[in-house]
């Protein structure tokens, strides 16, 4: 068994800030999940439908590897990613990288992952590889699958190969603190701008507080959008609560980074942000709740009270961004 020595195997809430963590770790830099989250500019919104899909998404933050493309720029940090669409080629660089002591990330479709219980094909799920042997695969993901666990050489060989929505080519990725790195705290203020900015000005409808408030329109005719409202609907709360997203929809990751910068930043502007995003989280874990009570009992009037919650959801978080996109001119 070939191991990369010294690795914090700890599992928290989102499976790209996860991998992240442990690969920082590794390098000396210990931030709280909420903090690489939010460093990332993490936090979006999108409201995806389309013409093969059964059901539309509701998705919280950032396209998948961007949280780590963001955050290696944010901090100065060294990304090297491999991608390959050979899979001897996409195994012996990683193997490489572990026997050189180097714990690697990698991107792949969690539905053929052996740990995994709930088998549902999501091809941007990002993992830590730390060890292997002969047989096996020692990974690091997140808390709710976890934490520090296994799978077959051939079931990780299945997932890195899989293609579909959000996929890669056998992604592997190391990071590389430079002795030039940035402080993390001093980039708090740019890398909430940014977030920010983004999701004031989205380019198109579906995207940051415009998505939410299309989202709060469409939801309340979800019931005729599914021939199985029992099964979608709940899928679609529990997705938003469970799925790595740290509850409400990421929600809950981003009112704790700006708690955990509140502490570090004298600013009314960080603290009427903090406060909003408070009050959003809670505000998504209801419109979960209404949204599976929907699907349960097959009655609109749960979708209205979701699409309406979502109305007040669109302005809340407009207004939160509003404040912390003047963090930057303060």
């Amino acid at each position: 068994m070939t191991t990369v020595t010294g690795i914090d195997a700890r599992g928290t809430q989102h499976c790209e800030t996860t991998a992240l963590g442990l690969l920082l770790r590794h390098q000396g830099i210990d931030l709280s999940e909420p903090m690489l989250f939010g460093l990332a500019s993490g936090l979006s919104f999108l409201y995806w439908d389309g013409k093969n899909m059964e059901f539309p998404f509701l998705g919280g933050r950032v396209r998948p590897f961007e949280v780590t493309r963001n955050l290696a720029a944010r901090l100065g940090l060294q990304l090297q990613v491999q991608e390959t669409t050979s899979p001897r080629k996409a195994w012996d660089v990683v193997a490489a990288s572990i026997d050189a002591g180097h714990p690697v990330g990698l991107q792949l479709d969690s539905y053929h992952l052996d740990y995994f219980g709930s088998k549902v094909h999501f091809g941007g799920h990002i993992v830590a590889l730390y060890g292997y042997d002969d047989r096996s695969a020692y990974l690091v993901d997140t808390e709710q699958q976890g934490g520090a666990v296994s799978t077959s050489l051939s079931s990780l060989a299945r997932a890195r190969a899989a293609r579909g929505p959000m996929s890669a080519k056998h992604r592997s990725f190391t990071l590389t603190a430079a002795t030039n790195m940035r402080a993390p705290h001093g980039q708090i203020i740019p890398a909430i701008a940014a977030c920010a900015e983004a999701f004031l000005n989205p380019p198109i409808a579906n995207l940051g507080h415009r998505g939410i408030e299309k989202a709060g329109r469409l939801v309340r005719t979800w019931l005729q959008r599914t021939e199985n409202p029992q099964r979608d609907l709940p899928r679609t709360a529990l997705l938003m609560e469970k799925a790595g997203t740290g509850g409400a929809l990421f929600r809950n990751l981003y009112r704790d980074f700006l708690a955990e910068c509140t502490g570090l930043l004298d600013s009314s502007h960080l603290r009427t942000g903090h406060t909003l995003y408070a009050e959003a989280a809670v505000l998504w874990t209801e419109a979960a709740a209404l949204i599976k009570e929907a699907g349960e009992a097959g009655e609109a009037q749960y979708l209205a009270e979701a699409g309406s919650v979502m109305g007040d959801l669109a302005r809340i978080e407009y207004e939160a961004m509003h404040a912390l996109r003047r963090l930057e001119s303060a």
